[in-house]
């Protein structure tokens, strides 16, 4: 008898299976969402992409309802083998369940056997990113060789994108379902984050496939030039927002950097372009799970910066109206009501500001995790706690990702119309990121000297009367919204 493959809500696509014919099975646990207060999209994307997924398999599959992912198995006839999941504490689980086979990990592209051997060598130092992705283009032989003569397509001339807008996606009776389950669970006592809305995130492999298809042929030229622009006019830009679909296992990455590579090769975009779209993929993606499982448990909230403020409440309420800074009010509310931003508005805006105002970084892991559609465990922990918030010695990035507002200013158009001056740093019209910035360097003086650009952003505030100034000015600040 062929075992059931138990198919995890990260694991929905069909690089998941191994044929056609394989039974399969899908678990929903509604005490999972009673236990965390997710965003309201994020909840209804995770419910949606299962309940699809068993309509595509049809009598290939069972869709068990259950308290428990213990009760579901129990309920299975027959042998039962799931891949590797994505978090530890799962990980545990499915090895506790007598006669569960736990198969090898699917849906990304590194061996974790290949990549302890790059882990391992001898000198090899603390472990960066960048290297590892020299590592991996090596290893599967992307972007190697000749490609065609490149071409420079200049600055970025505005603000916004002029290309069509992505495949809408049309929500059906599954997603009619799962708004009226979700509406009976809040009835019931189950608190969500954020705005509902109609879905804006593929559920199926098939809307994932149409939306990389546009993003490949429309964005990917743009990549390079405005993946880390921000606006307020436009807060997708070049961006694909794939991320989700990668994270509920809707595309595999290894056809996705073929498919980018393809389009360098043909001429269809810019080297710069697609190399950038390749790093995160094959770079960052592959070697934020990698470090997951390398580093041992206590790397999660090793505390080294002064950060021991708690999040205030209309952060974690996503209360966008309460700010008057208009890049975090912009930001905010595109969580609030998207569940997603891009990659330079998560960093420079909202952990740079946390970062600033000393919160939490395990709060803050949380808050990623549960307001996000594309929240993993294994994605916010590493990024958040290492290049966000600099709380693990270095081992993810080599410096704290903070900047000042004369910084954002020069990469959005968020400062046109605020009522911060950036280039401030006391007074009424101080910038709270170029004060906070200023107070974040003096605070942590001692921890920082030893990083070249921050001990010369130091050495140009040197002033005693001006240090205690900002600081006295930050502290009446304190975690209020700015």
């Amino acid at each position: 008898m062929s075992p059931r493959r138990w198919l995890l809500a990260d694991q929905l696509g069909p690089h998941f299976l191994d044929d056609d014919q394989q039974p399969v099975l899908l678990v929903e646990v509604s005490d999972l969402f009673r236990r965390r207060r997710l965003h309201r999209q994020k909840a209804h994307l995770i419910l949606s992409a299962l309940r699809h997924r068993a309509a595509e398999l049809g009598d290939r599959a069972v869709l068990l309802r259950t308290a428990t992912f213990r009760e579901a198995l129990a309920a299975v006839d027959g042998p039962v083998e799931v891949c590797h999941p994505s978090t530890r504490a799962a990980r545990d689980f499915v090895r506790s369940v007598p006669g569960l086979t736990v198969l090898p990990p699917r849906g990304f592209v590194t061996d974790r056997a290949d990549f302890a051997d790059w882990a391992d060598r001898p000198r090899r130092g603390p472990l960066r990113m960048v290297d590892f992705y020299r590592y991996a283009k090596r290893r599967h032989g992307v972007l190697t060789g000749p490609g065609p003569a490149d071409d420079d397509r200049g600055a970025p001339a505005g603000r916004t994108l002029d290309v069509p807008p992505p495949p809408p996606i049309v929500e059906d009776d599954i997603d009619a379902g799962v708004r009226a389950d979700l509406d009976r669970w809040e009835r019931d006592g189950v608190r969500f984050v954020g705005r509902d809305a109609p879905r804006s995130h593929p559920a199926t492999a098939a809307e994932a496939e149409d939306r990389l298809a546009h993003f490949l042929r429309y964005r990917l030229p743009a990549f390079g030039r405005y993946g880390d622009v921000m606006s307020a006019e436009d807060p997708v830009l070049a961006h694909g927002m794939l991320s989700a679909a990668f994270n509920l296992g809707l595309l595999d990455p290894a056809a996705a950097v073929s498919r980018a590579e393809a389009a360098w090769r043909s001429g269809d975009a810019p080297l710069a372009s697609v190399e950038a779209f390749v790093r995160g993929v094959l770079g960052w993606r592959e070697f934020l799970w990698q470090l997951y499982w390398y580093v041992d448990p206590p790397y999660r909230g090793t505390g080294w910066l002064a950060a021991t403020e708690p999040l205030p409440q209309w952060f974690e309420d996503l209360d966008a109206d309460a700010v008057e800074a208009r890049c975090l009010a912009d930001v905010l509310a595109g969580v609030r009501d998207r569940a997603w931003v891009h990659h330079a508005q998560r960093l420079l805006v909202l952990g740079n500001h946390a970062l600033q105002r000393g919160w939490r970084p395990t709060e803050l892991v949380d808050w990623f995790q549960r307001s996000f559609v594309d929240g993993a465990e294994w994605v916010m922990n590493t990024t958040v706690l290492g290049m966000s918030q600099y709380a693990d010695l270095a081992r993810v990035d080599t410096r704290p990702y903070a900047v000042d507002g004369r910084y954002i200013d020069e990469i959005s158009d968020y400062c046109t119309g605020c009522r911060y001056q950036p280039d401030r740093e006391l007074g009424d019209l101080a910038c709270p990121y170029t004060g906070g910035f200023a107070a974040f360097l003096h605070r942590n003086r001692e921890r920082l000297v030893g990083d070249p650009r921050l001990a010369a952003e130091l050495a140009a505030r040197d002033d005693p009367e001006l240090r205690e100034a900002v600081l006295a000015q930050e502290e009446k600040r304190g975690s209020n919204p700015p």
